[in-house]
């Protein structure tokens, strides 16, 4: 390959990258303009969605997540019990799950099990022509498909960082408890002492963007799909990627604006 031929492709890969950022920037923007002023029609059709969309990826993923956050939170804090005390135990079990782990874990799960789903489910109603038929019936798709999904996830990302929090700490610290010998009196002493509400505010904003952006990739990908029907499985797969990109992104954003 020739130089020239080297830098055109460089070139055009960074235009299509610039305008798949201001397309999917400006996609994100129609979303929250219409959280801001909603129609007057389809509300209750939209809360009844929204409840739907927690129920599937908060209620029903709790039987995955549970387990996940118990051996990951056992496991963590029975390797670090052998390297500190109680009180540096309790600052790296914040460090660690609260701070980093909780959020990050939650949103691939997440992405794994529920932003799949979406997608592909988008993409279909694409294909198959049924958005169409909600245009037809003067509804605006976006407010009716996207706002409810949008609400849904990111509320039920926030539920799931509590409850893997939740979980992978005491029950991981009872986990650990009942294979060694780790006082947990003195532990739980130096967890209350180590976690600061600046914690557990970095461990929400992290939830909540999360989930905003897993929403958001993936709702573009399934409307931005053309009409066949084979394109479904590559829109789906370049959600997926986007998404653990841009939650990476976001994540490391935060904890510089927190914490350097």
């Amino acid at each position: 390959m020739t130089l020239d031929r080297l830098l055109g492709r460089i070139g055009r890969n960074s235009l299509f990258s610039i305008d798949h950022l201001l397309n999917l920037t400006a996609f994100t923007r129609r979303l929250f303009a219409l959280m801001v002023r909603p129609p007057a029609v389809g509300r209750a059709l939209v809360r009844r969605i929204v409840f739907e969309q927690v129920y599937f990826t908060a209620v029903q993923a709790l039987p995955v997540i549970i387990p996940f956050a118990l051996i990951l939170g056992a496991m963590l804090i029975f390797q670090f019990a052998q390297l500190s005390g109680p009180y540096d135990l309790g600052k790296t079990t914040v460090l660690l799950i609260v701070r980093e782990f909780g959020p990050v874990a939650t949103a691939v799960l997440v992405i794994l099990r529920s932003a799949t789903a979406v997608t592909i489910e988008i993409g279909y109603m694409n294909v198959l022509h049924e958005i169409d038929a909600v245009e037809m019936m003067g509804l605006d798709p976006m407010h009716l498909i996207c706002i409810p999904r949008l609400i849904g996830i990111t509320s039920a990302v926030l539920c799931l960082f509590l409850v893997f929090d939740v979980a992978s700490i005491v029950g991981g610290y009872g986990l650990a408890w009942l294979v060694s010998d780790i006082p947990l009196g003195g532990i739980f002493t130096g967890l209350s002492r180590a976690i600061t509400v600046s914690d557990i505010i970095v461990g929400v904003v992290k939830a909540i963007l999360f989930g905003i952006t897993i929403t958001v990739t993936c709702l573009y990908h399934g409307f931005m799909l053309q009409k066949q029907i084979t394109g479904v499985p590559v829109a789906t797969a370049r959600a997926m990627i986007e998404c653990s990109f841009y939650c990476l992104l976001v994540n490391i954003a935060v904890s510089i604006l927190f914490y350097l």
